[in-house]
């Protein structure tokens, strides 16, 4: 992109204009101006040398400061021409005054090639490398984005009270954030501008002492490599995730081949519609009777096709599969764009057919699509999970086969899952348009590793999260993981700094990892967005309060409620005079069998308790499952306390769904037991209720902060 960059003082009065305040100053062309100006402002002054071929002033000398005298400033004057080049064109003198602070910020605005202006806010001054502390939005900038900017820099004591100065001023800070964005919308020719340093006074007001303005032309949207002469609608999604019917073609007698792989998954499943199967021998497979070609089958009784076939002959299987209704496809097959140029060429050749055919193609080079509402598993891969709320849309099939094992060991369901692969038609953006759509989807939850159409991924995502919870994943955020992303999708990986910007902009929840993912995704599904960050630990054993108190507070998202009068005064008549008499609530083992129970009720329905983290949850079971199979069970009196340490726990699950019900709130469960013994009652029997079980405090701690960030994005917390 081709670039040319205002004066100093032309980008200063542009951005004056927009309320930017800036340090007084004045033009002048000879050393006899720059001393009238210089006493004008009033010792000091700065003195720098300003002109549109002039960007890099300081790395060039072209700056001057603390000038205290005329004879400084006419040292300066003659100091500063010697350094022009004829490369720098007319230049001039830019006089101001020498602004007093200890600390800088720098706001700017960045145009990424993918996702278009970004708005940047971080912490300036002569160590911003080294710190490297930066918050960054997507444009359009509200007043609540700006504050939640400033609030994103990890230095906040900077922005405090420091040395003597005062507290920034964060109205006005946020206020020029804003004003940056209107910039932006004004004058779409902007390629990027900076305001730096912009100087923290001692009375915490913000100055801007030098600012940049590169001009281009316009910035639009990005386009896709997808052909716009073809949309999906309703119904293609319907037949893709709903189908009446589905075929797979190019079935196999083999077990250890695809063909025979994704048959049996979607009959062992007890798919509800029809299932047919094309094999070349017509063989008989998994007591299914094939059909040579798909132009064999009925007309009109198929809306799915499944290839498992050379990436050769699906051109011509395209064709038999529009002659008899079928209105979308899942290829499987390799051998397209991944594969090098001539499957590039392959897979551009198979686009432009679908397209002309109308129909919807998804992959290829695609694991499959889950759809567990008609019990569809129609993929290449195990397993089918149980029925839920969270649909996935991956660009790594491996990923999603990670979501469906944790939704099978939690028993957190899915709803619609589909592998992109190489996103030919239709990627990422276009099946979150679906799931938005989707009565039976409640979250969504994606794994992104490339972006190749920024503003359309971004604009599915927002449309998206103003409906429901978006969690992404990102692969690709470092140098090396981006190096691998490239090799196996055959795209880049955006910078993932701008991604994570972006996530903020729109409300979707970035993590990092395969478990923070799913808890995240599970805790959308099983509990109510909190009205507030007041959040209760309750723990029968008080070291794993401690370690979750210290989790919350690391957090920095949520905060332990401080525990009124008359909640003392209820917990300590149920509890024994050593329980903590603080938040966390540690029981203390003074515990009857109602004790728990009564006091989460009581802590879950108190207005200071926007949230409640229990902790504990199986030890009874624990000790019970060793007497179960010790050598003394069931005599000595051991078959009675087993039953009731089991129950107890089995209450606690039960419980707790109870009292999130009742009061509208989150009551999360955690214990390692989730994963070190899920068959424990307590786990087992918050899984059947509905719920999620957290493998530790911290990771509940962590979903916890993400459902209240997202309950402000919505407007339901506060």
């Amino acid at each position: 992109m081709t670039t040319s960059t205002l004066s100093e003082a032309a980008s200063k009065t542009l951005l004056s204009g927009y309320g930017v305040p800036f340090a007084k100053e004045i033009v002048a062309d000879t050393t006899e101006e720059v001393i009238r100006a210089a006493q004008e402002i009033g010792y000091p002054v700065v003195v720098k040398l300003s002109g549109d071929g002039i960007a890099h002033k300081t790395e060039r000398g072209l700056v001057k400061l603390n000038l205290r005298s005329d004879g400084d400033v006419a040292g300066a004057c003659n100091d500063l021409i010697t350094r022009t080049t004829p490369e720098d064109g007319d230049v001039s003198f830019l006089v101001a005054e020498m602004v007093q602070g200890d600390r800088e910020l720098i706001i700017g605005v960045v145009t990424d090639p993918q996702f278009g202006p970004m708005v940047l806010l971080g912490i300036g001054g002569i160590f911003a490398e080294a710190i490297n502390d930066v918050a960054i939005r997507q444009l359009p900038i509200t007043q609540s984005v700006a504050f939640s900017m400033i609030d994103d820099l990890m230095y906040q004591s900077i922005l405090g009270q420091f040395r003597g100065s005062q507290a920034v001023d964060r109205s006005q800070l946020a206020d020029i954030i804003v004003h940056m964005s209107k910039v932006m919308a004004d004058h779409p020719h902007i390629a990027s501008l900076d305001i730096n340093p912009l100087i923290i006074r001692v009375d915490g007001s913000c100055v801007a002492v030098d600012a940049l303005v590169e001009i281009a032309a316009p910035h639009g949207s990005n386009k896709s490599r997808n052909n716009e002469a073809f949309s999906p609608t309703p119904a293609h999604y319907e037949a893709l995730f709903n189908p009446r019917g589905v075929v797979v073609v190019g079935a196999s007698s083999h077990p250890g081949k695809f063909g025979f792989v994704s048959l049996h998954n979607v009959l062992v499943n007890n798919y509800r519609g029809n299932v047919f199967a094309t094999n070349l021998q017509q063989e008989r497979i998994l007591d299914t009777q094939t059909v040579a070609s798909v132009v064999d089958l009925p007309h009109g009784e198929i809306d799915l096709a499944f290839f498992c076939t050379p990436a050769a002959i699906n051109e011509q299987l395209l064709r038999d599969c529009a002659s008899i209704g079928i209105k979308s496809v899942f290829i499987a097959s390799a051998g397209y764009r991944e594969s090098g140029d001539a499957g590039a060429v392959a897979e551009s050749a198979l686009l432009d057919l679908a397209n002309s055919l109308n129909l919807l193609i998804a992959g290829p080079n695609g694991q499959g699509v889950i759809s567990t509402p008609p019990s569809l598993c129609l993929q290449i891969v195990a397993p089918f999970p149980p029925t839920g709320h969270i649909s996935i849309a991956s660009q790594s099939g491996n990923f999603v086969s990670s979501f469906l094992n944790y939704s099978r060991q939690s028993g957190v369901g899915i709803a619609r899952a589909i592998s992109a692969g190489n996103a030919t038609q239709i990627g990422i953006a276009q099946y979150l348009d679906y799931f938005g759509t989707d009565d039976a989807t409640h979250v969504g939850l994606t794994y992104v590793e490339s972006v190749d159409d920024g503003m359309a991924l971004s604009r599915a995502m927002h449309q998206f999260t103003t409906k429901k919870p978006l969690v992404v994943l990102k692969g690709g955020s470092t140098a090396a993981g981006s190096r691998a992303a490239q090799s196996h999708t055959g795209a880049m990986a955006s910078d993932d700094r701008i991604f994570s910007g972006v996530m903020k902009s729109i409300g979707a929840t970035k993590v990092d990892s395969v478990e923070d993912a799913f808890d995240i995704a599970a805790a959308f599904a099983t509990q109510p967005l909190p009205r507030g960050n007041r959040v209760a630990i309750l723990t029968t054993v008080g070291g794993w309060g401690v370690v979750t108190a210290d989790a919350l507070a690391r957090n920095g998202v949520l905060q332990l409620t401080e525990l009124s009068d008359d909640l003392m005064a209820k917990l300590s008549d149920l509890l024994p005079p050593r329980w903590s008499r603080n938040n966390p609530i540690d029981c203390a083992g003074g515990e009857t069998r109602d004790t728990v129970t009564e006091i989460m009720d009581i802590v879950a329905g108190h207005n200071s308790v926007d949230a409640v983290i229990f902790l504990g949850i199986g030890i009874q079971s624990n000790q019970a499952r060793m007497m179960r199979e010790g050598k003394f069970f069931p005599d000595h009196g051991l078959e009675r306390i087993v039953n009731y340490h089991e129950t107890q726990d089995a209450r606690y699950a039960e419980q707790a769904q109870a009292v999130s019900k009742k009061y509208d709130k989150p009551v999360l469960v955690a214990t390692e037991l989730a994963v070190a013994d899920p068959a424990n009652p307590g786990p087992r029997t918050a899984q059947l209720s509905g719920s999620y079980c957290f493998p530790t405090g911290a990771r509940a701690v962590a979903s916890l902060a993400e459902l209240y960030r997202y309950g402000q994005y919505r407007g339901v917390a506060q």
